[in-house]
């Protein structure tokens, strides 16, 4: 069967392996299976985003839990953080999200989140898989009354829209502010609006009318175009944009310039600092991350703490570290005062606290933090042999790095999913970068490349 679990749960494209009816069934047991080795009545918390394919795979899950003695608990469709809290709140024994986040509509995911609301530690996900390829627990099949049941939790909406409105202090109100909310015809279609609405802000919500097939579709996180022109062309004060499961968003100023994670992180671990929140003083985030929030954070003696790039280690770092703060540059924010995960609805919450106690719009928030110009460059390749073992590329890196001079950022990897070479490349002047980064991609291809 191959490896199941990637940095992000199980992905693929759907009704092929490894998203097919049939996986899906078989972890479905597998994890029941191993949410069984405590005694009690136990129960695992299924939730979806808005795509086609979402309804074979719930029935699957369902029918694999089912036939293992558990119960199964139907939420629908809602954000991936959003079923991070269900879990914790019902103290079901884990959570199960149907969702290919940001990918589009023809894509699908299975990814898992344990008890505690965190994402499943690697060992655990790989006693999934042994379960499933060695073919142990097949003969397992509880019969008569301890056949697990489905039930749907017709609450679940507004359980975690309470929620989230009491991360938002109580002192203060959205009121006289209006927001352009981007849903990306994803999951947080029905409760992001809600949530701002009911905390005084005037919404014009897009990406809000799901057919299946129009996830990510020329909206959300990763499209907001269409978010920008509404923001200019109704004089708002900022837009939001979430992708397809929520866990992730972009903001939008009144300009209709984008303000991504980054920016993001610098805004509110300034505040959080301001007010004795930010632990450790210290913001764990990705090498992705832009050197300008280095630079930033560093000038207020905040510490940058970064990992790999995949919001699971940053979550992993926070946890070790006893840190509350962290995220990418693509908009996963991690407030572990309030939630396990990235949450874009909560994030939007928080920055909309430091936008209204301080009075200050986000374009004058944002220009706390420089962005320095950024090249990303992705170059197939036959083959991923360790970077120190391709002498050409090695020799040429060490060459830019010296010439830049501490004074940029020279980042090279392979991609966890694809046959490519990511370089990335980051300095104060965007030609001089430019032309270092299409140098290197032209090292890797005549070494490594696909030809």
């Amino acid at each position: 069967m191959g490896k199941l679990f990637g940095t992000d749960g199980v992905r693929g494209t759907a009704n092929i392996h490894p998203i097919t009816a049939e996986v899906a069934l078989q972890i479905g047991r597998a994890a029941a299976y191993i949410c069984k080795e405590k005694e009690h009545r136990h129960k695992i918390v299924i939730g979806k985003d808005t795509r086609l394919s979402g309804y074979m795979l719930e029935s699957a899950l369902v029918s694999g839990i089912c036939s293992m003695g558990v119960d199964a608990l139907l939420i629908g469709p809602m954000p991936t953080p959003g079923i991070a809290f269900i879990t914790r709140s019902m103290r079901a024994d884990a959570g199960m999200v149907i969702s290919a986040s940001h990918n589009p509509f023809q894509d699908n995911g299975i990814k898992i989140f344990s008890r505690d609301g965190f994402k499943l530690p690697d060992q655990v996900e790989d006693r999934i898989e042994e379960l499933i390829l060695n073919q142990t627990i097949d003969q397992l099949r509880p019969t008569a009354n301890e056949i697990g049941k489905a039930f749907r939790i017709d609450d679940a909406n507004g359980r975690y829209i309470v929620f989230l409105k009491n991360t938002f202090p109580d002192h203060l109100t959205l009121e006289g502010l209006k927001l352009v909310v981007d849903c990306g015809n994803g999951a947080a279609y029905r409760i992001a609006p809600m949530v701002f609405t009911e905390l005084g802000a005037k919404v014009i919500s897009i990406g809000i009318d799901p057919d299946g097939q129009n996830i990510n579709s020329g909206c959300g996180s990763l499209h907001p175009e269409k978010l920008q022109e509404t923001v200019v062309r109704e004089k708002a004060d900022l837009g939001i944009a979430f992708d397809g499961d929520a866990d992730r968003v972009i903001f939008v100023d009144h300009s209709g310039r984008v303000v991504d994670g980054d920016q993001i992180m610098a805004v509110c671990a300034l505040a959080m600092q301001r007010t004795g929140q930010l632990r450790k003083n210290a913001v764990v985030a990705t090498v992705m991350s832009n050197m300008g929030l280095e630079k930033t954070l560093s000038a207020n003696q905040i510490e940058l703490i970064r990992t790999q790039v995949g919001d699971r280690y940053v979550v992993e770092e926070m946890r070790a570290g006893n840190y509350n703060f962290g995220g990418e540059q693509s908009g996963h924010l991690i407030f572990m005062d309030h939630n396990t995960t990235g949450d874009g609805i909560l994030s939007a919450l928080q920055l909309l606290s430091v936008i209204v106690s301080e009075g200050k719009p986000l374009a004058e928030l944002a220009t706390v933090m420089e962005i320095f110009p950024q090249v990303l460059l992705n170059v197939a390749v036959r083959q991923k042999p360790p970077v120190d073992e391709v002498p050409a590329l090695r020799r040429h890196m060490t060459e830019v790095e010296k010439e830049l001079k501490g004074e940029g950022r020279l980042l090279i990897r392979y991609s966890g999913t694809e046959n490519k070479l990511r370089i990335m490349l980051e300095g104060d002047n965007y030609d001089r970068i430019k032309n270092h980064a299409e140098a290197l991609a032209e090292t890797v291809r005549q070494a490594i490349g696909q030809g």
